[in-house]
């Protein structure tokens, strides 16, 4: 038994600074923000463990193998009766980051990660979400509206599309010269940005949780 208090807390101190979280990217594109999140955490404690797709010939595959990143394709009914969360746990998997992807998240899979699931909408919600609000669908609809500004949203995933609660918000003019394309090449300079640093923030706040927890 150790009675050294100094050597005890070097010990504790040692351990928080060596917990690893296990991140896991959901996409169904090309698979641009993944990259980058990726690459933001490369010899991190933060690691990005699986990429998740439900569509097999989607560019975020080839950014997996490239990185050796472990890749966990999806069939729709057993996602939508197990939300893979028995899977999720062989990967040890703490943290769920959505970039682009389209499917509505599972009850089972919210309630196993409940605070734990983010998701980046191209547009200031409250405004242009829900189903089929997704990509240029997003930016046609905006331009449409007249909008003087968009930009990017990070919330929590709740049982509703684009709905649960708002963690960040940065806006980029609308032009009105701008097309849906060229309105998106701005919203992807600030998720490329923005995202991987608040998935940062929210981690570095869920390891002090987990540290006040093992000492608690």
């Amino acid at each position: 038994m150790n009675n050294n208090p100094e050597s005890s807390r070097d010990e504790i101190e040692s351990h928080h600074r060596n917990i690893t979280f296990h991140i896991a990217i959901f996409a169904s594109g090309a698979g641009s923000n993944a990259e980058k999140i990726i690459q933001h955490f490369k010899s991190s404690e933060f690691q990005v463990a699986l990429i998740v797709t439900n569509n097999p010939r989607a560019g975020v595959v080839q950014i997996a193998q490239k990185q050796q990143i472990p890749v966990l394709h999806l069939y729709r009914k057993k996602f939508f009766e197990d939300g893979y969360v028995e899977e999720f746990k062989d990967y040890k998997i703490d943290f769920i980051v959505l970039a682009g992807f389209l499917w509505m998240i599972p009850q089972q899979l919210i309630d196993q990660y409940r605070n734990k699931i983010i998701n980046i909408h191209p547009a200031l919600l409250p405004k242009y979400g829900g189903k089929g609000m997704y990509g240029n669908y997003v930016h046609e609809k905006v331009i449409l509206g007249k909008e003087l500004e968009s930009g990017i949203t990070i919330h929590y995933v709740d049982e509703h599309y684009d709905h649960g609660d708002i963690i960040f918000q940065a806006t980029c003019p609308v032009f009105k010269d701008d097309t849906a394309e060229t309105l998106a090449s701005r919203i992807h300079q600030l998720e490329h940005h923005h995202y991987p640093r608040i998935i940062e923030e929210l981690l570095i706040r869920l390891k002090g949780k987990a540290a006040s927890t093992d000492t608690a």
